[in-house]
C-alpha cells in the first residue's frame, strides 16, 4: 500500500529570515533637487526573487527611487548595494539591472522577433544563443504567433508582453518597471497583472514596480512600500498593510475606509460573579467579648399546641416539633451577575454626545485619554433597519446607494457623527433591495473589526 506523504509548503517570506542576504540595499540615501528633498535619508532592504511595488501619489519619490536603482540618478547622501556591490559609480549599461518604461519604447520599425533580439545583438552574442533566448522569450509571453509583426500591428496588452520580453531576454538579476500598466484598460490591466505574476515566478528575477494603483500594488506584490514625501512610511504584505495600517495616512491611502475619531478610555473587566467573591471577614481583636448567643427560637404555648393536635388536625396534620424559621427582613435574594457578551479589555472609544461609546476590544488600554481615530474598512460592517444585538450598533441615514454588480455600497449618514460607507456583497442574482433612500439603519460592527490609529 503506498505512503501518503504531505508536502508542507513554506511561504516566501525572506525578509523575516534573518539569515538571509537581501539583494539591494538603500542605506540612508538622500537625493536633492536643489532646495528640494525628492528622497530623504532613506534606508530598505529588498530580496532576490521579491515582487516588491512602490506605491505612493504623484510627487513621492518612488520614480526618483526606481531612476537611482536603474543608474539615471545619483544619491545625494547614502549608499546603494546590489548583492553587496556599491553602485555609487557603475554606470546604467554596466548593471545586472534592466528597466522597462510605461511608454514600452519598442522600435516601430522592427518585428516583435527584433525588438526582444535588439539588446542581446547590442551585447555581441552569437545567433544561435540569440534565437534560443528569443523563441524561449517568446514562449514565455505567449507571442509565437506575433513574432514577425511590427508593434503598431498587435494590441497594447500584446506590445507591454513585448517589451516584458525584450527587458527579461538579457536575464537581469532585477527588472524595474515604472507604471507599466498604465496605458492599458482595466479590464485588461487587470489580465496583465496575473501574467506578470506568472512571469515573474517562473524566471526567479527580482521585480521593482514603481505604481500609483492601490489595486495593483496589492494584486502582484509580495511587500508594498508605500510612500510619503521622500520616506516609506510603512512596508508589509499585502494583507498586513490592508488590514493593519500603521498610520492613518496608509489607512487612508490604501482601498477605501471609515475614519471615526473620538476619545479612548481603558475598559474594565466586568466584576466579578457574588457567588465567586470569598467574603472578607475582620479577626476579633485579642480579649474581645465573643458575640452574643443567637436568642431561643419562640416556642408555641400549650393551648395552640393543643389546638392545631386536635380540632385542625384533619386540615394542617400534626404540628413539627422544630418550626422553620423565616430569614430576617433585611435579607435579600442575590442577584445574578451580569456576564458581558464583549471581550474584555480594549478601549471604549467616546465618539459622538448622546451616543454610547464604540467598544474597540483590540485597542491599546495605553491610549486611554489621547484622541485617536479608528479604521473601519466597509466589507467589515453590517447594515439593517433593526437594531442588532450586537456590541456595536450606531444609527444613522442612507443618503446614497451605489450598485456595482457584485458589491452594493451605502452611504450612510450617522446621528451626529461622520458619513460612512457600508459594502454588501450580492450573493443572490436578483434581490430586491429592502433598505433604500433616507431609511433609518442601524450600521453594526463587531469589537475586533477596525484599527486604532493615533492622531
Amino acid at each position: 500500500m503506498p505512503k501518503d506523504f504531505t508536502v508542507a509548503q513554506t511561504v516566501f517570506a525572506p525578509w523575516d529570515d534573518p539569515n538571509e542576504k537581501p539583494l539591494i540595499q538603500f542605506k540612508n540615501v538622500t537625493k536633492r533637487f536643489g532646495e528640494f528633498i525628492a528622497i530623504d535619508d532613506l534606508t530598505q532592504d529588498i530580496y532576490s526573487k521579491e515582487f516588491f511595488a512602490l506605491l505612493g501619489p504623484s510627487g513621492c519619490g518612488k520614480t526618483t527611487m526606481m531612476r537611482i536603482l536603474a543608474g539615471f540618478e545619483t544619491p545625494t547622501e547614502g549608499q546603494i548595494l546590489i548583492s553587496g556591490q556599491d553602485m555609487s559609480h557603475v554606470p546604467p549599461n554596466k548593471r545586472a539591472v534592466n528597466m522597462m518604461f510605461q511608454s514600452y519604447a519598442l522600435f516601430p520599425h522592427l518585428s516583435v522577433w527584433d525588438n526582444i533580439a535588439f539588446g542581446l545583438k547590442r551585447e555581441g552574442k552569437d545567433k544561435d544563443t540569440i534565437a534560443a533566448r528569443v523563441e524561449e522569450m517568446l514562449r514565455l509571453t505567449r507571442l509565437d504567433r506575433f513574432a514577425k509583426r511590427k508593434p503598431h500591428q498587435i494590441s497594447g496588452g500584446q506590445r507591454q508582453r513585448v517589451a516584458l520580453a525584450r527587458s527579461l531576454a538579457k536575464a537581469p538579476k532585477l527588472l524595474l518597471l515604472d507604471e507599466p500598466l498604465g496605458a492599458l484598460d482595466k479590464k485588461l490591466r487587470q489580465d496583465t497583472q496575473f501574467e506578470l505574476m506568472d512571469i515573474q515566478e517562473k524566471t526567479g528575477t527580482t521585480f521593482v514596480i514603481v505604481t500609483h494603483d492601490q489595486e495593483e500594488a496589492m494584486t502582484v506584490a509580495s511587500r508594498v512600500a508605500v510612500m510619503d514625501e521622500g520616506k516609506i512610511v510603512q512596508v508589509a504584505t499585502p494583507d498586513e498593510i490592508y488590514e493593519a495600517p500603521n498610520s492613518i495616512y496608509v489607512a487612508d491611502f490604501i482601498g477605501d475606509v471609515n475614519l471615526i475619531e473620538g476619545r479612548a478610555e481603558a475598559r474594565m473587566s466586568p466584576a466579578t460573579p457574588r457567588d465567586q467573591i470569598e467574603p472578607t471577614t475582620t479577626p476579633d481583636p485579642e480579649g474581645a467579648p465573643p458575640p452574643p448567643a443567637k436568642p431561643d427560637a419562640p416556642q408555641p404555648n400549650a393551648y395552640g399546641e393543643w389546638l392545631q393536635n386536635t380540632l385542625l388536625f384533619p386540615f394542617l396534620g400534626k404540628r413539627a416539633p422544630n418550626p422553620k424559621e423565616l430569614p430576617a427582613p433585611s435579607e435579600t435574594k442575590p442577584t445574578p451577575a451580569l456576564q458581558s457578551p464583549v471581550k474584555t479589555g480594549g478601549i471604549a472609544l467616546h465618539w459622538a454626545d448622546g451616543h454610547p461609546p464604540i467598544v474597540v476590544a483590540n485597542g491599546d488600554p495605553q491610549l486611554a485619554g489621547a484622541a485617536v481615530t479608528l479604521a473601519l474598512r466597509p466589507e467589515k460592517l453590517n447594515i439593517a433597519k433593526n437594531k442588532p444585538d450586537t456590541p456595536n450598533a450606531l444609527p444613522g441615514t442612507v443618503i446614497d446607494i451605489g450598485y456595482l454588480g457584485n458589491l452594493s455600497t451605502y452611504h450612510v449618514q450617522l446621528d451626529n457623527g461622520p458619513m460612512v460607507k457600508v459594502q454588501v456583497t450580492n450573493v443572490r442574482r436578483i434581490a430586491r433591495r429592502d433598505i433604500t433612500w433616507e431609511d433609518a439603519v442601524w450600521v453594526s460592527f463587531s469589537e475586533t473589526s477596525g484599527v486604532v490609529l493615533k492622531g
